[in-house]
């Protein structure tokens, strides 16, 4: 995950901390959206995704878990859930994501995010945005939940509700918007890219401004569930929606717009940036290479500083390698699960960069990027080191000595953002 706000607008967010290792010095968000600051990022530990029911009752073609409108067995009780929140506590995770499913269908769903909370835990939820009314509007900002993501898929209502399954969707979406945002909770928007959204990224952007949306995630696709049924972008379709995401990213903090946008599961999309600061001779162009640098991409990422835990308890590396667990919550701490290299697997990912293979072996950008998404790579190849299909970087661009790690990159001092190095005009 990169944040093209900090990197590209020299922005501060209440996820810089955590994502960059640097103290909030330009603003001051509210206690419980804040995120510790990180002492380096290898020691980081694991945001939490957990996927706490699989029900769900929308149907979207895209869908990593599969999940339709029903109940599933053998889903973990109240009691199992607040056992699990107990020892996330004690692990001093930074974040747990409550996903599904969908998590709002779960009837204790939100009691849990209380019970979190009174642990001190940063919570977070992600939802398809339909049973937002205004009376759970209002309970999600009294929780203190730090965020809420609601999926969209276009700006346009026929499409968006072609990909959920079900007609009228995008309005209860919406309507699941406005009602966060009149409860003064934050609320982001969240966007897989697939070859019809990937058009639609300019309404999309129109639409953040025009309902006063806090936060964008852009997701690049990776083929897990459902989603292995969708076609993928090429790389040059998947490179011109990158341009377009950080083009409209500048205009809009030029303008003054405190807008978080950030893109996830493709880590190239940092030295892209990079090299894009870089031609356009931007003055933070190294600051930024540093930057991600610092932070390792996909090495600190999946197995490290991602985790998932699904509907029954098992234990992955992320919510799109439910493949391969390595341990269930009912019979072991998530705590003891996680720190436990025994698994191959789980040893590699804590030190992946040996392991890589192909053009990620070779890359110049290893270091920032970390060579991309090991379950998309896994999914496509058969192979969990093979070089990650969804890499859009040119040979000549990846070619050449490699980016070094900053020196202070295990003392959880990166390069502090120049707030004075404005972008060029």
């Amino acid at each position: 995950m990169i944040d093209v706000s900090v990197l590209y607008g020299g922005l501060e967010t209440p996820s810089t901390p955590h994502r960059y290792g640097r103290a909030i010095t330009q603003i001051d968000p509210p206690e419980h959206q804040k995120m510790a600051v990180a002492k380096s990022a290898a020691e980081r530990r694991p945001i939490v995704v957990w996927n706490i029911t699989r029900t769900c009752n929308l149907k979207c073609v895209h869908c990593y878990t599969d999940s339709e409108a029903k109940r599933y067995p053998n889903e973990l009780s109240t009691e199992q859930c607040k056992a699990v929140l107990d020892d996330l506590a004690a692990f001093q995770v930074p974040a747990v994501l409550f996903s599904g499913g969908e998590p709002l269908s779960r009837p204790d769903v939100l009691e849990l995010a209380e019970y979190g909370r009174s642990l001190g835990l940063h919570v977070v939820l992600s939802t398809n945005g339909t049973l937002i009314d205004e009376k759970t509007a209002k309970r999600l900002h009294d929780l203190k939940f730090a965020y809420i993501g609601i999926s969209l898929d276009s700006a346009t209502p026929a499409i968006h509700d072609e990909f959920r399954g079900k007609d009228g969707a995008f309005d209860k979406a919406m309507r699941g918007f406005r009602n966060c945002v009149d409860a003064d909770q934050k609320v982001g928007l969240r966007l897989t890219l697939t070859r019809q959204t990937a058009k639609d990224l300019d309404e999309i952007f129109d639409l953040i401004e025009k309902e006063d949306i806090n936060r964008a995630c852009f997701y690049h696709l990776c083929p897990a569930g459902r989603g292995s049924n969708l076609i993928s972008l090429t790389q040059k379709e998947t490179r011109q929606a990158v341009e377009t995401i950080f083009d409209r990213t500048r205009e809009m903090n030029e303008r003054g717009k405190r807008v978080e946008i950030l893109m996830v599961d493709n880590h190239c999309d940092g030295p892209a940036l990079y090299l894009k600061m870089l031609k356009e001779g931007h003055p933070r162009a190294q600051q930024v290479l540093d930057m991600i640098t610092w932070n390792g991409g996909a090495k600190n990422s999946s197995g490290v500083g991602i985790s998932n835990i699904d509907f029954y308890g098992n234990v992955h590396a992320d919510q799109f390698s439910m493949y391969r667990t390595f341990g269930n919550v009912k019979e072991r701490k998530f705590s003891e699960i996680w720190q436990d290299t025994s698994d191959p697997i789980m040893a590699g990912l804590k030190d992946r960069l040996p392991l890589l293979k192909g053009r990620c072996a070779t890359c110049r950008f290893q270091n920032a990027c970390g060579g991309g998404l090991r379950a998309r790579a896994e999914s496509m190849t058969g192979d969990p080191w093979a070089s990650d299909p969804y890499c859009y970087l040119t040979d000549e661009e990846i070619a050449g000595d490699p980016v070094q790690i900053p020196d202070n990159e295990n003392k959880g001092t990166p390069p502090a953002l120049n707030h004075a190095a404005k972008t060029p005009t």
